[in-house]
């Protein structure tokens, strides 16, 4: 064993890397950044931060998308920090997945609306005025398509 003097204490060398264990209820994903293979590998020395592996590596994939009318639409994505990882980072970076979430706002919004509004509740469970708001609701969907129509 060690030898120690009078006060002295045994300091064990904490060697392992700092990363913590994925807490149980996460989902770690693991797959390619780029759809270009290796061919063989590469070791790059001198890289300290993860911001200087990203600028070295550039990893970029694309994607494929489904729409809703069927058709298939493809956007490359580009990671360059931790944060492009991220929900709102993915978002940012493609312009379909930022219609699609402005339209999810939009629903939510609404939904909220019908659990606070007691007037728009009140509409809705009286069948010939919900028939009626959902009438002046095509109306205005009709309407802002024509108009956009009009500007194209």
């Amino acid at each position: 064993m060690f030898d120690y003097g009078i006060g002295g204490q045994e300091r064990k060398l904490d060697v392992s890397e700092s990363i913590v264990d994925i807490p149980q209820n996460r989902t770690l994903l693991v797959g390619k950044l780029t759809a270009d293979p290796a061919f063989q590998p590469e070791i790059v020395e001198g890289l300290k931060t993860l911001g200087e592996v990203f600028d070295h590596f550039q990893p970029e994939q694309e994607v494929e998308f489904t729409t809703e009318e069927g058709s298939t639409l493809t956007e490359t994505l580009q990671f360059r920090s931790l944060g492009d990882f991220s929900k709102a980072g993915i978002v940012a970076q493609s312009d379909y997945l930022r219609q699609l979430n402005m339209t999810y706002e939009d629903f939510q919004k609404y939904v909220r609306q019908l659990k606070s509004n007691k007037i728009l509740k009140t509409v809705l469970e009286n069948p010939d005025a919900k028939a009626a708001y959902v009438a002046a609701i095509q109306a205005m969907i009709q309407e802002l398509e024509d108009a956009k129509a009009n500007q194209l």
